[in-house]
């Protein structure tokens, strides 16, 4: 079976001095391997087949038969790792919370712990006939989220 630790190597190896970065890297009991990728500024194929070159260069598949898929995380699927949160400073995206509440909003700081989201909520103020839809600046711990993605928008 290969060694997750020894491919994660390798796969930091191959993208070392490049804005990309691990997303996830699985290696099941009959080593199909996966590798997801993603970038700062977007992931193309020609990276994704530089890093299959660098795996097969490093593991033999005489020795250990592997089935491996390098590609890049998904845009509509979940953040797994905070440099995702990074990457999507500014843009909009939905939160599900361990206790079951959904935010969507702007994703406006990230910090070691939590990460920050404004979202647009209706706010009557003292002596206003109606209310007015405000930015509310929710704080959230990134151990306190269930999943969290990037929201599509079509203008």
């Amino acid at each position: 079976m290969i060694d997750k630790a020894a491919l994660t190597a390798v796969v930091e190896d191959a993208i070392k001095g490049s804005d990309m970065f691990i997303v996830d890297i699985t290696v099941s009991p009959d080593n199909r391997i996966v590798v997801e990728l993603d970038s700062e500024t977007g992931m193309d194929i020609d990276a994704c087949a530089a890093v299959t070159r660098k795996i097969e260069a490093a593991f033999d598949r005489d020795v250990d038969d592997y089935e491996l898929e390098v590609g890049s995380a998904g845009l509509t699927s979940p953040f797994k790792v905070k440099a995702q949160y990074l990457k999507n400073l500014g843009n909009e995206i939905e939160v599900l919370t361990r206790d079951g509440q959904k935010k969507q909003g702007t994703l406006i700081a990230v910090d070691a712990d939590d990460f920050t989201i404004e979202v647009p909520t209706k706010v009557k103020h003292e002596g206003a006939k109606r209310p007015v839809i405000e930015p509310v600046a929710h704080t959230i711990a990134f151990d306190n989220v269930k999943s969290a993605k990037y929201v599509i928008q079509f203008k």
